[in-house]
């Protein structure tokens, strides 16, 4: 017959397990490097984020771009982002919106959506400039000063990323300032992946903006010099 099998007890030791000791210190590995350049990009953002009601105009909004889905539908995220940047154009905080992502991203034209949705909320066309080519942060603000001849923007995108969008626009010669979208926030597990996310790329920004990369220089639109008049209530 079988033996059965005696369960022993043991003792919690308050030992960390040599698997868990192991994963702990990569991780630490990980997040070290990453804790200076944080600590340099908020540095560089402070006092220049502001609640709707209290952002200084500017000529343009630039909203980043993020997932969209295979039907053209923006993502929760990416929602959030061009919502604030319809309150600040009927606020009259900003005068037109760059749009800017990535035009061949896995499912779906990123700027294709947001100028598609802006659109159909009632922002006229000569009020909306597309770069297809915001393939991250840098570039997108490298591109707004360089491509579209931005001087001064308000960066638009999730409060989480508003500290490196302000920072990085600031470190390359913008006047940035930004507000940020929390709409998203009841959605915790994202929100907090793309928290850690966010922080752990201040490292690339930081190398990005000491290494002055350039970005792709394709495109030519200007911002315009004159708007029509918002028609979205």
């Amino acid at each position: 017959m079988p033996r059965h099998r005696v369960r022993k007890h043991h003792r919690r030791s308050g030992r960390i397990p040599r698997v868990g000791l192991v994963g702990l210190l990569a991780a630490g590995a990980g997040v070290a490097p990453a804790v200076p350049s944080v600590l340099y990009i908020r540095r560089l953002a402070s006092g220049h984020i502001y609640p709707v009601d209290r952002v200084p105009g500017t000529p343009v909004g630039i909203v980043f771009g993020a997932l969209t889905y295979a039907d053209g539908t923006p993502s929760s995220f990416l929602r959030g982002r061009l919502d604030l940047g319809l309150e600040l154009l009927r606020r009259k905080k900003i005068d037109s919106i760059l749009v800017s992502g990535d035009h061949d991203a896995e499912f779906y034209d990123e700027t294709a959506a947001m100028r598609d949705y802006l659109v159909d909320h009632g922002v006229p066309a000569n009020r909306i400039i597309v770069d297809p080519y915001g393939f991250d942060t840098y570039d997108t603000v490298v591109r707004a000063r360089d491509v579209y001849g931005a001087v001064a923007a308000t960066m638009i995108t999730q409060s989480y990323h508003l500290p490196r969008a302000v920072a990085t626009a600031r470190a390359v010669g913008l006047d940035a300032v930004g507000v940020g979208d929390t709409s998203v926030r009841v959605r915790r597990i994202a929100w907090t992946k793309g928290l850690i996310r966010d922080q752990l790329a201040c490292v690339k920004t930081v190398y990005d903006l000491a290494t002055k990369r350039r970005p792709m220089q394709e495109g030519s639109a200007r911002l315009p010099d004159r708007v029509a008049p918002l028609t979205a209530d």
